[in-house]
């Protein structure tokens, strides 16, 4: 079974490696070809076009960044797949998106499966990714096992979407919870308590949260913002799902005011440094800075 890649980034690169370390013949398309170069001494094959790469693999894995990129590689790919190709969207998109794909891959005999992912960078190198799995269950079966070498909590949840549907609602309360934790550790900060005196009561108190410990731990309190998931991808997600919240009959909800945090740390220069910046305009706005 050949497996082809598309999408080397953060989560991508470190997928394909584990495909290569266990075996699959792996054929790889990035849009940045430097990418490609450390792959092929582990055993890749490089494909010079998407469509060439679509023509040659059984399966077809993406990791891209926004829909509009999963809408323009699959017009690519569902020219040239062959019939009974399964294609595995591992891109965070809305349920529309991820419908009118599986949609579009019946109409030419192909499977497709949104495959979202969680679990960060340090996840997919340990093949430790939680994958929730929408569309057909006898594609799913079918590579179940090359997902297993990418993750461990892998679940098909149903009709094509409900992977996404997943997805979103988990990247729901990582907006929420950021927003939220940096709110509380500002505030307490501003109002005189000391920074990690404040965490390490909120760490150890029902205000605990795995958002307040990742970003306390991890960017905040050192004041190190290198992207582990950008702000500009948060945003993206929160507001997908605040699609979803009114879909589902809501009006009023907390994901509106995190897609509002996210967006103004977006026009404040921050879009490319880690969700934790989010504490930025906060911070600037009471006169304080969360730190050490």
């Amino acid at each position: 079974m050949k497996v082809g890649f598309i999408g080397l980034g953060v989560m991508g690169s470190r997928m394909t490696t584990r495909l290569l370390e266990a075996g699959h013949d792996v054929i790889i398309y990035n849009r940045t070809k430097e990418k490609m170069i450390p792959f092929l001494d582990k055993g890749a094959k490089a494909a010079d076009s998407i469509e060439k790469l679509a023509e040659g693999a059984d399966v077809i894995c993406t990791c891209l960044s926004m829909p509009e990129d999963v809408v323009e590689v699959y017009n690519l790919i569902f020219q040239r797949a062959k019939a009974g190709t399964i294609c595995i969207d591992f891109t965070t998109v809305g349920m529309d998106t991820s419908q009118q794909m599986a949609e579009r891959a019946r109409e030419r005999s192909i499977s497709f499966l949104d495959a979202p992912i969680s679990g960060g960078p340090e996840g997919a190198e340990a093949g430790t990714l939680t994958i929730m799995v929408g569309g057909d269950k006898q594609a799913y079966e079918t590579v179940l096992p090359a997902l297993q070498v990418l993750g461990e909590n892998i679940q098909h949840l149903g009709k094509s979407g409900m992977g996404s549907v997943a997805k979103l609602m988990n990247q729901y309360l990582v907006a929420v919870h950021s927003l939220a934790c940096s709110e509380a550790m500002v505030v307490g900060s501003a109002l005189g308590l000391k920074s990690e005196q404040l965490y390490d009561i909120l760490k150890s108190s029902y205000g605990d949260s795995r958002m307040l410990r990742r970003h306390m731990e991890d960017y905040v309190l050192d004041r190190q913002f290198q992207p582990g998931g950008a702000v500009k991808y948060v945003h993206k997600d929160v507001k997908l799902a605040n699609v979803l919240m009114k879909q589902a009959g809501l009006h009023e909800f907390t994901g509106n005011m995190a897609q509002a945090a996210f967006n103004t740390a977006i026009q404040v220069g921050l879009a490319d440094e880690d969700m934790s910046a989010i504490i930025k305009p906060l911070e600037k706005e009471s006169g304080t800075i969360v730190k050490k």
